[in-house]
């Protein structure tokens, strides 16, 4: 038994120098040429580029505060859509912070678009997602910011509301989700004259 102990260790290192090779270099190469081949812009972080310049992913959320953009969902990151510091608020529905938070979440959201102090509002308007930089707004949402996008850029609100809806994006096999709009895209879209 003692004699076999060396070759034992032998065979022990070959397989663990196999094992290292295949999972730890062939098959990241592999899968890694497949997704730049197959799925080139997601395996690169589906960045939005213009004129040359990288402006964003689709996939990440930006703060816009000005009027004459659309407005992202809420962040609770320690700087808005902080993409390195990915968290949520982690309060729960029976929070007093919560239920003070989305209430004053709601009037300034009222106020910012000029909507009635009764306005029902969507809930992705006053409330963050559970990464802090969700890039996507519910259709409600951006409808309901058209009127404020449309007068700061003196545009015909029927103009802003069709780029919204040319904009939108169906639910996740007809089925699951809601529709969103993906607000970067959507101002991107502003920007370049597509409102007219």
């Amino acid at each position: 038994m003692l004699k076999s102990i060396p070759s034992e260790i032998v065979r022990a290192i070959r397989l663990t120098l196999v094992f290292g090779l295949v999972t730890g270099i062939v098959y990241p190469l592999l899968f890694t040429g497949f997704s730049q081949v197959v799925f080139h812009d997601a395996a690169n972080g589906s960045l939005i580029v213009v004129n040359g310049q990288v402006v964003g992913s689709n996939l990440i959320g930006q703060s816009f505060s000005a009027d004459r953009y659309f407005h992202g969902r809420l962040s609770y990151t320690a700087t808005p859509n902080d993409a390195s510091n990915s968290a949520g608020s982690n309060l729960g529905p029976t929070s007093e912070t919560l239920v003070t938070n989305v209430a004053s979440a709601a009037r300034s959201y009222r106020q910012a678009n000029g909507l009635a102090s009764s306005r029902q509002v969507p809930v992705d308007s006053v409330t963050a997602d559970f990464t802090g930089f969700d890039p996507d707004i519910t259709e409600a949402n951006a409808l309901l910011q058209v009127n404020r996008v449309a007068g700061a850029r003196h545009l015909d609100q029927a103009g802003v509301r069709a780029l919204v809806e040319k904009y939108v994006h169906g639910r996740v096999l007809w089925i699951f989700g809601e529709p969103y709009v993906n607000v970067l895209e959507v101002n991107l879209a502003l920007d370049r004259g597509e409102a007219g």
